[in-house]
């Protein structure tokens, strides 16, 4: 009886992850190959680098002053955790791809003829 318990509970854990890494799958896919790439390469989703740096929009002065202020605090010199440092520090590598992403897009639609 216990074996069968457990054997729902691993069946049913097993269902829900594979829900949730289609839902993930579809997100990567809504969200454009490139940024995909970017956020495989860093390890970071666009949403979890906005939210380390603390920015709703990609403002590049906003992700510049946030990013100094929290790499500043987070200075194991000072008492900072390395860790959360790097994480800063991957957030905006993450933000600038990001940005350089729009960027590009951007000049792209630019040079588009108009028909």
């Amino acid at each position: 009886m216990g074996v069968q318990v457990v054997g729902r509970a691993f069946a049913r854990a097993l269902r829900q992850e594979f829900a949730a890494s289609q839902a993930a799958a579809d997100a990567r896919g809504r969200a454009g190959h490139q940024s995909a790439a970017a956020s495989n390469l860093s390890g970071l989703s666009l949403q979890e680098a906005q939210q380390i740096l603390n920015v709703s929009k990609l403002n590049p002065e906003q992700v510049q002053k946030n990013y100094e202020h929290l790499f500043k605090v987070n200075d194991k010199s000072v008492g900072g955790s390395f860790y959360l440092q790097s994480k800063v520090v991957r957030a905006k590598e993450r933000l600038d791809e990001e940005l350089r992403i729009q960027d590009q897009e951007d000049r792209e639609k630019g040079q588009m003829p108009k028909t």
